[in-house]
């Protein structure tokens, strides 16, 4: 039954219009017009010798973004969509993302990647190499820092002596853990391990679909629920000319809401971050706002539909 699809919020992380005012009107109008959940991403760096889009050029923190909008709201879900985990050690970003897990009430979505940026790896210290056995160790290793008292981990990439690791996160027995990544191993990674599956800014939305039954099948294979799990679409709206879903007009757009919840999307949650009017260094972060505040306004959850949109 098609209208059960949540809808998220980017939060002002990127470019001129981040500022903390935005991010304050933002997190707490979204949260008014009730959205599930605001979101962040993690950009490190852009090196000299491999430009980048506009939109990466200054990105927010992406747990201080979080951090900071939990402050000042109460209900909304925070998520990482996503951190790259191998740039810190599990026992570090487990305990920093069980610390906003508490101060927020249990509203964190751990949205996690392996990276693929060869010098923000450098600049983190961190091998390039055999990142995807890492990063499964690394979600091994993640559980038992948020399980119980004493931890102890030993594996091949990383070790923890038995210790006391706390606070523990309030959802239990872990907050929500979603994968990135679209290539076959990291979907079938998704299935396997986490409890869900965020699709990256540059995917194609027509095909979504597969993409969400492969992480299904993996799911069923290694004998759990693939119903319970969640499937969040990174929408990249952009007001405008029509070039595909999600972009052209207001009312087009959220027209393209239920061709994402067809494939089997659980959330949408609209970025306008990697617009360049809006996410570039340049922009002029009022002038981005008034414009953010019209789509946050327009696809809100509980506009009516297309036909009556703005009565």
């Amino acid at each position: 039954m098609l209208g059960r699809m949540d809808i998220g919020f980017g939060l002002p992380v990127a470019g001129g219009w981040a500022t903390p005012e935005n991010v304050v009107t933002v997190a707490r109008h979204a949260e008014e017009l009730r959205y599930r959940t605001l979101w962040s991403f993690q950009r490190l760096l852009v090196p000299e010798a491999q430009p980048l889009p506009p939109q990466y050029t200054s990105v927010l923190d992406p747990l201080v973004s979080l951090a900071f909008a939990a402050s000042i709201t109460e209900r909304i879900g925070l998520g990482t969509a996503i951190v790259n985990a191998p740039f810190t050690a599990p026992a570090v970003l487990g305990q920093q993302l069980a610390t906003l897990d508490v101060l927020s009430g249990g509203r964190l979505v751990a949205g996690l990647g392996l990276g693929w940026l060869p010098a923000e790896f450098g600049a983190a210290g961190v091998a390039f190499e055999r990142r995807g056995a890492r990063f499964e160790e690394y979600l091994r290793c993640l559980d038992a820092v948020w399980g119980a008292d004493p931890v102890a981990f030993a594996g091949e990439f990383y070790r923890i002596e038995p210790s006391t690791i706390l606070p523990k996160p309030v959802q239990r027995p872990r907050p929500p853990v979603l994968i990135g990544g679209d290539a076959p191993r990291a979907l079938d990674r998704a299935g396997r391990l986490a409890d869900g599956w965020i699709s990256r800014s540059t995917f194609d939305l027509t095909k979504l679909g597969p993409a969400v039954q492969t992480v299904r099948a993996a799911a069923e294979k290694a004998g759990r629920d693939p119903d319970v799990l969640r499937f969040v679409c990174r929408g990249v709206v952009i007001v405008g000319p029509r070039k595909g879903l999600l972009t052209g007009s207001l009312e087009q757009i959220r027209a393209d809401f239920p061709v994402l919840e067809e494939q089997g999307i659980t959330e949408v949650f609209v970025d306008l971050n990697f617009d360049p009017a809006i996410g570039s260094v340049d922009v002029n972060a009022a002038s981005a706002l008034r414009s953010a505040l019209t789509v946050l306004d327009a696809l809100a959850p509980d506009v009516a539909p297309e036909g009556t949109l703005g009565r």
